[in-house]
């Protein structure tokens, strides 16, 4: 049975990756180095060296392509705007700013790495 999910991101700097994530609200989870978590889930940062030993694969280049859409439910519109203004802040660059597409209200952001991040509010 599937306890945990667990995102593992190559980035340049874990630092600054770190305080990149705090400021959006994520915290450090100082039981396994350089992790952090937003509710359930638990982001991994491995320097982009540590990274490719690992997966024995090239680090995709992030600024050609995406590899992952990480999506993070809000529990309403206003906490959207708020998480990609922080992100906007923290050095990320917004890809897709707030909007409506039916039901769902969302916006998109990447991060420091590139890696990129939906926030999404399902309305009712």
């Amino acid at each position: 049975m599937v306890k945990k999910v667990w995102i593992n991101l190559p980035v340049k700097d874990p630092q600054k990756s770190i305080e990149f994530f705090n400021q959006l609200g994520f915290s450090e989870d100082p039981r396994y180095g350089d992790c952090l978590t937003i509710g359930d889930i638990i982001v991994m940062l491995f320097p982009e060296p540590t990274f490719k030993s690992s997966t024995l694969n090239e680090i995709a280049d992030t600024k050609q392509g995406t590899e992952v859409l990480i999506t993070i439910e809000a529990e309403n519109k206003e906490e959207v705007d708020e998480m990609v203004e922080k992100a906007e802040k923290a050095g990320g660059t917004i890809f897709s700013k707030p909007n409506v597409h039916g039901s769902m209200y969302g916006a998109g952001f990447s991060d420091l790495d590139g890696h990129r991040w939906n926030v999404l509010y399902i309305g009712e």
